[in-house]
């Protein structure tokens, strides 16, 4: 239903087809040329409509664009019968993925619509198994491999990748918000085109692991879903763009914010080693917090008063210490600026809330 193709950044000069950059690899243009070579098919006519050379296709540095990606995918599917592209032992017929979405769209939650589309894969085919799991706070999709997936690792390379790529896209659209992933593991050692990785699965990307899988902060599950059948009809008349990347709205990203500023205290000291712990820059950091209603000064408030009323009313720290220990440089600040938020100074406020009754 959709493609791993990589959409242009926007800070980045456009270039090549239709004005885009060139950043597919072209591994994911022959594994699909080994798919019509599994059925013993020419893929000659959706090669010149994507307008793929046949010297670029043999040219394993060459990348295409997004939409020559889309084109290219889009054909094969028709031509070939088969959503899945030869990854599975049977052909999905076109809309098997769309049966998938109409199952997830009456979910009331994000948990339960990933729940059911893990599930209703299964219907599709025993090739792989999607699994939803939770481990604390993380949400872990993983897929498990019951039979070789075509004759090429590069047609297993793009089924894993688009697999997984499909189910995270889904999600992000399904509660229109970005959903930033923690950790993408794949179970082969990294490709020639691994640089591509960072961008199909922003975050942590590990090779060599047991079995694929995309992780991700488990609160995400709760959140209800933002779409109906109206938005899924419209959306499924042109699915095959469906990327992560156009999500720059993250419904749960001021929480994340707090969870980091409280876990870790260097974060308190300033908005650049945050921005980078998130990838992201300063001003986009503060954008996101603004479309939420939120600043970071405010979050860092909330953390800081949180942490200093726990040590005062639990410890036996120096007012001079706790000002240190939740990011003030000295102990005159912090009383000004812990008076501000309880209109009382620490000493006092240590006092009353040990006060008996």
């Amino acid at each position: 239903m959709y493609t791993p193709a990589l959409p242009t950044p926007p800070a980045r000069r456009a270039t090549g087809v239709r004005g885009a950059m060139a950043a597919t690899p072209m591994a994911f243009v022959q594994a699909v040329v080994c798919a019509y070579e599994a059925r013993g098919m020419d893929p000659a006519a959706v090669l010149q409509q994507a307008q793929i050379a046949p010297d670029q296709l043999r040219c394993d540095k060459a990348r295409i664009t997004a939409w020559q990606m889309e084109v290219l995918c889009g054909g094969a599917m028709r031509e070939l019968g088969d959503e899945a592209l030869g990854w599975f032992d049977r052909r999905l017929p076109w809309g098997s993925y769309g049966m998938l979405a109409h199952a997830c769209i009456t979910a009331p939650h994000l948990g339960l619509a990933l729940a059911r589309w893990c599930r209703h894969h299964g219907l599709l085919t025993e090739t792989i198994t999607l699994t939803l799991g939770q481990i604390g706070d993380t949400a872990c999709i993983t897929i498990t491999e019951h039979r070789p997936i075509g004759d090429d690792g590069r047609l297993r390379e793009f089924c894993l990748v688009s697999v997984l790529r499909n189910i995270h896209g889904l999600a992000c659209w399904l509660i229109d918000s970005r959903l930033p992933l923690v950790r993408a593991d794949f179970p082969f050692e990294a490709p020639a085109h691994a640089d591509v990785y960072a961008r199909l699965f922003p975050g942590t990307v590990h090779f060599g692991a047991v079995a694929a899988s995309i992780q991700f902060d488990a609160r995400y599950l709760a959140l209800p879903l933002a779409r109906d059948e109206t938005d899924l009809r419209q959306m499924l008349r042109r699915a095959l763009p469906l990327t992560v990347l156009p999500y720059r709205r993250d419904r749960l990203f001021a929480a994340r914010v707090r969870q980091l500023l409280a876990s870790d205290p260097s974060m308190l000291r300033g908005a650049t080693l945050l921005a980078e712990h998130l990838h992201l820059s300063e001003r986009t950091l503060h954008r996101q917090l603004q479309q939420e209603g939120a600043s970071l000064q405010q979050l860092k408030n909330e953390v800081r008063l949180s942490q200093a009323t726990r040590l005062l009313r639990h410890g036996e720290r120096p007012i001079k210490q706790v000002a240190l220990a939740v990011g003030f440089i000295n102990e005159k600040s912090f009383i000004r600026a812990f008076r501000g938020w309880t209109g009382l100074a620490p000493a006092q406020w240590r006092a009353q809330s040990r006060a008996p009754g």
